[in-house]
């Protein structure tokens, strides 16, 4: 019999004290974190039915979901990844994923070369983009200057999950200087400058996001640009650059990035610190699927594979959709999605470019079209107002830069995620609605 000394009479820290949290009351001072309106902004287009009557035509260019603007994951895929999913049963799956799922996104999807040094195990699957974010958030504060309160660097009009997911983890988030001439493109000196900020503020950098085509603003960059601003990133000091390619195979050919080209331009120590993320979720219109991975170090996907074996566990049939889609061929899985949002795309940029209006313009399906003359001639504040009247007068639902980031504030996102008869009425009717107020 093991003798404890009366040791069991008393409470127990599960970690060695060395190794205990200190008490830290920074989640009492937090902002509270705002709800994403996402599903809320197309509620306006009912006040619209209520006045115009339930037939009036309506256009949701607020929404990022494919799935539900466009078909979406083409039904066979749905019927193969459900025999996928009897053949593999209902157990749980490994904290990572399976090995099957592993395998066939580095073989066959992003066809790792061997130099990399890159494989299977750098490979980790996530129930969603949010999901994979908020882990790989996780992973720099951890894994980088292993505390919390430092900054996480995003563009100056950011999409608005980037502003609360990695507040929530305990990270803060710094909008990097951006000129919207250029798109709010990040500069090399706007990513240094952030540094030095930091250091002023008695903290440091945890990483920067790198998202393209961007959301909101549909900017794009080549893999060069990117290569580029993380280069600069790692040189100022940063522990991780994180590249959210969400968006990377809607474009006009449907060709992904060469994950390969950007890693072989950083050393393999360099390249440790390069964490990428992609999914389904748009390129496939499957958001209610829940199916992303993130690619990584091995020390960074250890990380995340040991919090997630207490957290979120993987479900198979997420990933059995991608192995479904890889079998036929994912170019033409997405091309039910690709296609049409192209085919919008170039109905999108004739109607922008004959308007006159400022905008910014690239790949993924979003525009982002200042709107500065209309709230001026209507005497509003910002696009809020605009979003409002737009949505309760006409019937065409946007998102407000505003929510985005106050230097979006008169600016909207137009999202093209709609089959192009649905687009070329929706872009004509969001031009007619604005011209009523310079009247």
């Amino acid at each position: 019999m093991v003798k404890t000394n009366g040791q069991l009479n008393n409470p127990q820290y599960v970690v060695p004290e060395a190794n205990i949290i200190p008490v830290y009351d920074y989640p009492s001072h937090m902002s509270p974190i705002q709800p994403s309106r996402m599903f809320t902004i197309r509620n306006a287009l009912a006040k619209y039915k209520e006045k115009f009557g339930q037939a009036a035509p309506v256009y949701d260019a607020s929404q990022g979901d494919g799935g539900a603007s466009l078909p979406g994951v083409p039904k066979e895929l749905l019927v193969r990844a459900a025999e996928l999913q009897a053949e593999h049963g209902t157990g749980y799956d490994n904290p990572f994923g399976t090995q099957e799922f592993r395998k066939a996104t580095a073989e066959q999807y992003w066809q790792f070369k061997a130099e990399t040094g890159w494989g299977p195990n750098n490979i980790i699957f996530t129930q969603g983009g949010r999901d994979g974010l908020n882990k790989a958030y996780s992973a720099m504060c951890s894994l980088g200057h292993g505390r919390v309160g430092d900054l996480l660097v995003v563009s100056r009009v950011p999409w608005v999950s980037y502003n609360w997911g990695p507040y929530s983890v305990g990270l803060n988030v710094l909008l990097a200087p951006g000129d919207p001439a250029e798109g709010w493109r990040y500069t090399h000196e706007g990513i240094k400058a952030c540094a030095e900020f930091a250091e002023d503020q008695g903290r440091k950098v945890a990483g920067i996001v790198i998202t393209t085509p961007d959301n909101p603003t549909g900017r794009t960059m080549t893999n060069a640009e990117q290569i580029e601003l993380a280069q600069t990133a790692l040189a100022a000091g940063y522990p991780f650059v994180l590249f959210d390619w969400m968006y990377h195979r809607i474009n006009d050919t449907g060709t992904p990035y060469d994950i390969n080209e950007v890693l072989m331009a950083f050393s393999a120590e360099d390249r440790d610190k390069l964490i990428f993320m992609d999914g389904i979720t748009k390129s496939l219109g499957a958001s209610n699927i829940r199916s992303a991975h993130l690619v990584a170090s091995k020390k960074v996907v250890d990380f995340v594979n040991s919090q997630a074996s207490h957290g979120v566990t993987p479900s198979y049939y997420a990933q059995a959709v991608v192995l479904a889609a890889y079998e036929k061929g994912f170019t033409e899985a997405a091309s039910s999605i690709v296609k049409p949002i192209s085919e919008s795309r170039h109905i999108m940029r004739k109607a922008l470019s004959e308007s006159g209006v400022a905008h910014i313009m690239g790949d993924g399906y979003y525009a982002f079209i200042d709107t500065t003359r209309y709230i001026e001639a209507a005497g509003y504040e910002n696009a809020e107002q605009i979003g409002s009247f737009l949505a309760e007068e006409h019937g065409v639902a946007i998102v407000p830069g505003v929510h985005f980031s106050q230097a979006g504030a008169n600016w909207v996102r137009f999202s093209y995620a709609l089959p192009p008869q649905k687009t070329e009425k929706a872009i004509a009717q969001f031009f007619s609605g604005l011209n009523t107020l310079l009247k």
